[in-house]
């Protein structure tokens, strides 16, 4: 199954009323809306990339548990105040990023951070479906 294939049938449409969104094949337009189709590894990849650039916004105390060294809350808050310029120095200090991402999924799901539009997963034969918009 392909995945113009797959989108159709989860929402229960014709594949010629699918269409690529951009470059991206894995990214979908049908219905008024916006789609990632992806495979299980393709969704670990997103989610990873995702979560990598947004370290700066997770809660700071999620952030300690990944980080050995004894920091205290109030420093990590302060560095978060630089939003997107305190990415890098997030990661930095977190001592094993698979396993910060790993958490973060485990807690919310790989939804959260891929389907913009509702945070939920959907699967689809072989394929994981994530409304963008």
């Amino acid at each position: 199954m392909h995945k113009k294939k797959a989108l159709s049938e989860f929402l229960g449409i014709g594949t010629e009323d699918t269409e690529r969104a951009d470059h991206n094949d894995s990214l979908l337009r049908a219905c008024g809306g916006e789609y990632y189709v992806l495979t299980d590894e393709e969704a670990d990849e997103l989610a990873k990339e995702y979560i990598r650039d947004t370290a700066w916004a997770f809660n700071a105390w999620f952030i300690l548990d990944h980080i050995e060294k004894d920091i205290p809350e109030e420093a990590i808050k302060k560095i978060q105040e630089l939003y997107e310029g305190a990415n890098e120095a997030i990661i930095a200090m977190i001592d094993d990023f698979d396993a910060f991402v790993d958490d973060a999924i485990g807690i919310d799901g790989r939804g959260h951070f891929l389907s913009s539009y509702d945070g939920a997963e959907n699967e689809q034969g072989e394929y994981f479906i994530y409304r963008v918009n």
